[in-house]
């Protein structure tokens, strides 16, 4: 049963939105985010109302011998559409994640099997590149180390756009991927790995830094085989003493690259409390899909069949190409819905 109180100051706090920014006053940036996130659950509530006031009518209808039959093929039909208007309500009324509509730090590096592996990793940072492309988000890299074969040692990326990070933040995890090396003469597949972490980017205000708590070292950028990219000190790397976690930058600019190591270091500090907070929340988050544990195998990319399965949830796709193209909305989809769905089974909807 959905609260009609609840539905209520839904609408109400809706309505007194669209007065305010009707206005002008108070803060339009801040009012119109606010309204954005209440449109689709108030269009959803106005869908099930809808669909309710229907069918009372269609009732009403039945004790008219005239209108009987007719009130009875509509009844079929609206009660045939409830189940589905009602989950698509009860989704929209789901707690949101409140890092959902930030920008995502994204970051990936090679795990086992060595060159083959940092040449898959390479190309998982072309498949969130082009997906990137596709759906509109802006896509900044601020650290990347490459091999002379052009494979990925670390990268670190900054992507901007919306729904980033609710949308890719089930990328968290080990990717596995199974195919002939182009290193490999005698055509055996092999098994190597990667590791992709996604991050909510930090707010001033979610994370201090105290600035006697970090160190911070300047040095010459280099690039793929150890050659120079620049002549003088303008990277810059930081430590946070207290944690151990260690930030670079490599852009041509000193001043920029502090800026963008301090943001990376608060966003991994921050990322770091939300793990703790959902441990401590419960122990069944660790295991539900998107825990953000960076040591479970999440996927395996398997090149010979052309087969990618996602095994949180027993995802299988015959359509690798098009994955590593960039197209990635039916994975993420998916392990969204499945979120949605073990979500709705703990609040007991």
């Amino acid at each position: 049963m959905i609260p009609e109180d609840r539905l209520r100051q839904i609408t109400d706090r809706f309505e007194y939105l669209e007065a305010r920014m009707a206005e002008g006053g108070g803060d339009i940036a801040a009012l119109g985010r606010e309204y954005a996130e209440l449109k689709p659950v108030v269009d959803a509530i106005a869908q099930w109302r809808a669909l309710e006031a229907g069918i009372a009518e269609a009732q009403a209808m039945l004790d008219d011998a005239e209108m009987a039959e007719l009130a009875e093929a509509e009844l079929t039909e609206l009660e045939a559409r409830k189940p589905a208007v009602e989950e698509a309500l009860q989704i929209a009324l789901l707690p949101k994640d409140a890092a959902d509509a930030r920008p995502a730090i994204l970051e990936i590096r090679p795990g086992t099997g060595g060159e083959e592996a940092a040449l898959f990793a390479g190309d998982l940072l072309r498949m969130y590149q082009r997906y990137a492309e596709a759906r509109g988000w802006r896509f900044e890299s601020i650290e990347e180390q490459l091999t002379e074969l052009g494979g990925v040692k670390e990268v670190v990326a900054r992507i901007e756009g919306q729904d980033v990070f609710a949308r890719l933040k089930f990328e968290s995890g080990v990717h596995r991927v199974q195919r002939v090396p182009a290193t490999e003469s005698g055509g055996r597949i092999h098994t190597s790995a990667a590791t992709v972490a996604v991050l909510p980017e930090a707010a001033d205000v979610d994370i201090a830094i105290d600035p006697n708590e970090i160190r911070i070292d300047t040095m010459r950028a280099s690039g793929a085989g150890g050659q120079h990219v620049n002549t003088t000190d303008s990277a810059v790397r930081i430590t946070h003493i207290p944690t151990g976690i260690v930030v670079t930058s490599s852009e041509k600019s000193q001043h920029r690259n502090r800026e963008i190591a301090l943001q990376v270091l608060r966003t991994r500090l921050f990322d770091a409390e939300r793990q703790k907070a959902a441990s401590e929340r419960s122990d069944l988050r660790r295991a539900q899909v998107g825990s953000g544990d960076r040591s479970e195998r999440i996927r395996t990319y398997n090149f010979p069949q052309g087969r990618l399965t996602d095994h949180r949830i027993n995802l299988t796709l015959y359509k690798l190409d098009q994955v590593m193209a960039g197209d990635l909305d039916e994975v993420t989809d998916a392990l969204i819905q499945d979120a949605q769905a073990t979500l709705l089974a703990e609040m007991g909807a």
